[in-house]
């Protein structure tokens, strides 16, 4: 058994392997021809471990045939093509098979296979055989078409538009099914398909179906519950960074699972320079994978973990490094560089993580590091907050900078109801409040946002804390509002 096929799989197609076909009867209902059978049978005299160089020579000296065998010609149909057309399931799988099994051991046939005008015509179908979960040939098929097309890296405009996505889909049905070797399957065969530009963009176009199913796991190992972010998951557990790395994955997630997940996101991250922020934005990723970072259990996930946080950080310095400090990843790094670190690339990853971020911190100042929190569109209890001294040393600063746009995004920020995270509302009512008592004489530019109404109507909020802040926040507007009376 090949140790890199997952068990699950390679227990179905030895299965398949074992169990007898009537291929005669095969041939005599139309499911293939003599000419299929032949092939077929000869590779199977060789199909035993120790005969492995002898199929291969056979299909190499052959390679025309079985391209027509797998793909079928001009005028010449596929045996693919006659079985599905009986419905021929046992012949169809068995097929898939000895497909995938040659596509390993033969290099030469994917490239004889592309030279077919279409050669997933009639592999993609079978995606969709049935809607039965229990039918295994849709598995069977995707595992030949990632392999085939990573053999050839087909990255034409027909395979990434047509076959990709389709394939695609397929693969995020696997990755969201309960069963972890399932899914495990359909993350693996992402990451075979992750193979050049073109296919690492489509895969980001559908990332409603590829990338959410993979944060949703990565979400579960870092132990953040469904509803919440991971940023006030980060908040509430920060008491524990400083006694080290204690944590362990959580969610029932496997370490294999994991790892795997952690290779195709930095597979992804090859494109950071064009999705880094967009992939922050909707997953707030940067959170997440500090929160990881705690809780990684190898070297060999953390090591993924720190290089795709050095290639989004890297290629988006300015939006993304100012969430990074905001969610404490120079703590965590100063932790893992402590540690006995035996992996060089990790050690290199480590050591220009640490440096970017610590050249990015001596060039900012507090007053810079809360526009990049209000800019990053999700507020945490970060110290300005609190510290009367910053208020009072920039509230005019906020109302002026870039023509207020900071008290703007403040106003952006409490329209939304963020129910996975109240604390946003509360922060923001405190700045509100933080802001009128120390500018008075600006508080009609907070009332023209709509920041008095919106502060008056969370007095009404389920939340205790957003109750109380908001309460804070008028009692400035109505103490202001008797004074000039």
């Amino acid at each position: 058994m090949d140790p890199e096929i997952p068990t699950y799989l390679s227990s179905l197609r030895n299965n398949i392997e074992q169990r007898p076909v009537a291929w005669e009867g095969a041939v005599r209902d139309g499911s293939l021809t003599e000419e299929h059978l032949a092939k077929i049978r000869a590779c199977d005299k060789l199909k035993a471990p120790n005969h492995r160089d002898a199929r291969t020579q056979l299909v190499e000296a052959d390679l025309d045939g079985y391209r027509l065998l797998f793909v079928g010609g001009p005028g010449e149909k596929s045996v693919l093509e006659l079985a599905a057309s009986r419905q021929n399931v046992k012949a169809i799988q068995y097929i898939l098979v000895l497909l995938s099994r040659l596509l390993e051991t033969v290099p030469a046939l994917a490239k004889t296979l592309s030279r077919s005008a279409d050669p997933y015509q009639h592999l993609l179908p079978l995606l969709a055989n049935s809607t039965n979960p229990e039918d295994p040939i849709p598995l069977l098929a995707s595992d030949p078409l990632a392999k085939l097309m990573a053999s050839i890296k087909d990255e034409s405009p027909a395979t990434v538009e047509k076959a990709l996505p389709t394939l695609f889909s397929y693969l995020s049905s696997l990755t969201q099914n309960s069963d972890a070797q399932l899914q495990d399957i359909g993350v693996q065969e992402f990451s075979t398909l992750l193979y050049g530009k073109a296919s690492r963009q489509q895969f980001w176009e559908q990332r409603s179906e590829t990338v959410t199913p993979l944060v949703d796991i990565l979400r579960s190992a870092a132990g953040i519950s469904n509803g919440d972010s991971a940023s006030s998951s980060w908040r509430d557990n920060a008491s524990t960074l400083r006694s080290g790395f204690e944590g362990a994955i959580s969610g029932g997630v496997g370490l294999q699972l994991l790892y795997h997940v952690l290779l195709v996101m930095w597979q992804l991250s090859f494109e950071a320079e064009s999705i880094g922020d967009e992939l922050n934005d909707d997953y707030d990723i940067v959170s997440l994978y500090t929160c990881l970072l705690r809780v990684s259990p190898k070297e060999k996930t953390t090591r993924l973990l720190v290089s795709t946080m050095y290639n989004l950080l890297s290629t988006n310095q300015n939006t993304l490094l100012p969430a990074a400090v905001l969610a404490r990843l120079p703590l965590i790094l100063q932790n893992l560089s402590g540690r006995q670190i035996t992996d060089p690339d990790l050690q290199e990853d480590l050591s220009n993580l640490r440096e970017l971020l610590e050249e990015y911190s001596k060039t900012k100042t507090t007053f810079d590091e809360y526009v990049a929190e209000v800019n990053s569109g999700h507020l945490r209890w970060s110290p300005p907050h609190r510290n009367q001294v910053f208020w009072a040393e920039n509230a005019h600063k906020i109302f002026d900078y870039e023509n207020g746009e900071v008290v703007r995004k403040l106003a952006d920020i409490m329209k939304k109801p963020w129910d996975s995270d109240k604390a946003v509302l509360a922060i923001a009512c405190n700045d509100v409040g933080c802001l009128v008592r120390e500018v008075p004489e600006r508080r009609y530019q907070l009332e023209k946002l709509g920041l008095k109404t919106r502060v008056m109507e969370l007095m009404g909020d389920k939340d205790e804390n957003v109750r109380w802040e908001s309460l804070r926040a008028l009692g400035g507007w109505l103490k202001y509002s008797f004074d000039t009376k």
